[in-house]
């Protein structure tokens, strides 16, 4: 489809590219993965993935130079979809092994998720409850479950999990937040590659927003 989105899957050496490249292309998008300047300039719409630690992620994605990158590109007003450890290095830091400072599209810190009496790393599914009507999820119904494999979790600035950035909670220990949404930066923390119909639902509904949003400058 020549009319299809054209989206990058950000490649600074931690996530499961591939997964959410193949997702992408199932739903009709035109998918790549990459970091070159010139590919991520002409793209409809940036995907930042992210398995491990917030602080090596942050440090490989300064070294390649894709923090400023990123950032020129969602001040352009192009769509960006951090997944997982992706919607946390949207925030301004992480307390994750000593601190570390992220990329501040998103106003707020990442803590480690306050679940007593459970394991964590918390993995499996989970219901996520919509706390607003986007785009994103248009099409879920609230409470689909989604799957999650974490130990830290995104707070928004504001108290409680009603902050005007929030867009999805779950439970587990702790009502977390689990998916924002500011303008044209999104970010989930579960896998929507790794959840079915309705991750695939969700996909193709960013790849929608890219589809609409204005040429890149």
């Amino acid at each position: 489809m020549s009319d299809a989105a054209r989206i990058v899957v950000l490649d600074y050496g931690m996530g499961n590219l591939r997964s959410v490249e193949k997702a992408l292309e199932h739903v009709g998008a035109r998918a790549a993965i990459g970091a070159d300047p010139d590919e991520v300039r002409a793209a409809d719409g940036l995907i930042l993935p992210g398995v491990g630690a917030f602080p090596r992620a942050m440090e490989r994605i300064r070294a390649t130079g894709l923090d400023e990158l990123i950032a020129e590109r969602a001040a352009a007003g192009t769509p960006v979809l951090g997944i997982c450890l992706g919607l946390q290095l949207l925030f301004e830091r992480s307390e994750e092994l000593g601190g570390a400072t992220g990329l501040g599209l998103l106003s707020g810190a990442v803590t480690r998720l306050d679940a007593p009496g459970l394991k964590v790393p918390n993995i499996g599914w989970a219901p996520v409850r919509w706390e607003r009507e986007s785009r994103l999820v248009e099409g879920i119904p609230s409470e689909t479950p989604f799957y999650l494999v974490h130990s830290f979790v995104a707070r928004p600035c504001g108290d409680g999990p009603r902050d005007e950035d929030v867009l999805g909670t779950a439970e587990y220990g702790e009502r977390f937040v689990c998916a924002a949404e500011r303008d044209n930066v999104f970010g989930v923390q579960f896998h929507p590659e790794k959840s079915s119909a309705a991750g695939l639902r969700l996909l193709a509904n960013f790849a929608g927003i890219c589809a609409k949003a204005p040429a890149a400058a």
